[in-house]
């Protein structure tokens, strides 16, 4: 396993398209002018190239995986997606192990806090709270683009505060509504581990984070993980969309994602970006 590299990038202009968010898959397409990154590959290798294709972006234009945590929904099409393609594995220690047990895979291992470089995208990775053995976030950065994710978490951590903040675009879990999950007819263990602080964050909850960290850069999210019994898309929308407004933050263009195709496109683009 090698150490992650880490570059400074130099331009402006990021786009990111979500291919599936949701229970039975995760997969953010995310590219830059000269690069492209997976953040994690919880779809099968056949529906990964599929959606891919359907927005109409090759394999090879992609050069790596990111892994969040090691969530079946999270990673299931890594070794086919890398034995079809070579993509590079990037992930922290504990998630690779997780994984990949025998460690057959040729992983780029990262740590929380230390940023590293895919081609002109710099990547920060940060802890997050989930039940899974090291879940991180990441921040994605080109010249003055700065792109949030943060999928599985059960509370909004001051410190996933404080890297959300100053971001422009956030790929943001509103998993479920709390009324709906006490009235379903779910396990209460099942219940307990979504509601507890190492689930997933409510309408409610992410609407909250969301009014905090928005400040002057905000420009969009992507409302990711719903969940099919205890949440729907409209009423998602409606919570953090009316939480916005009232917080003065209307401006704000929020956007649904769907576990069966791929978002729309959301683009970032800076006309003289920093350093």
């Amino acid at each position: 396993m090698e150490a992650a590299p880490t570059i400074m990038a130099a331009t402006g202009h990021l786009r990111v398209c979500v291919l599936a968010s949701g229970s039975s898959g995760n997969c953010i397409y995310v590219e830059s002018p000269t690069t492209a990154v997976l953040i994690d590959a919880g779809l099968s290798a056949r529906e990964t190239l599929r959606r891919l294709t359907a927005i109409g972006r090759e394999p090879a234009r992609i050069q790596a995986i990111c892994i969040t945590h090691d969530h079946s929904d999270h990673v299931a099409g890594v070794p086919r997606l890398h034995k079809l393609h070579g993509w590079e594995l990037y992930a922290n220690g504990d998630t690779a192990r997780a994984v990949d047990p025998k460690q057959q895979l040729p992983w780029r291992l990262f740590t929380a806090g230390s940023r590293f470089q895919i081609g002109d995208i710099e990547l920060l990775p940060f802890s997050l709270p989930h039940d899974a053995y090291d879940p991180v976030g990441f921040v994605l950065t080109h010249g003055r683009s700065r792109l949030g994710i943060a999928t599985d978490l059960g509370m909004a951590t001051q410190l996933a505060r404080h890297h959300l903040r100053g971001c422009h675009l956030l790929v943001l879990e509103a998993n479920h509504d709390e009324v709906m999950v006490k009235n379903s007819f779910r396990p209460w263990e099942l219940k307990r581990r979504i509601l507890s602080r190492q689930g997933h964050l409510s309408n409610e909850t992410a609407a909250e984070l969301l009014v905090d960290v928005a400040g002057d850069t905000l420009q969009q999210v992507f409302l990711a993980h719903l969940s099919s019994e205890c949440n729907n898309v409209d009423l998602a929308l409606h919570t953090v969309r009316t939480r916005l407004t009232a917080a003065g933050f209307g401006h704000v263009h929020v956007r649904p994602t769907h576990p069966d195709r791929p978002s729309e496109f959301g683009e970032l683009f800076f006309d003289n970006p920093a350093g």
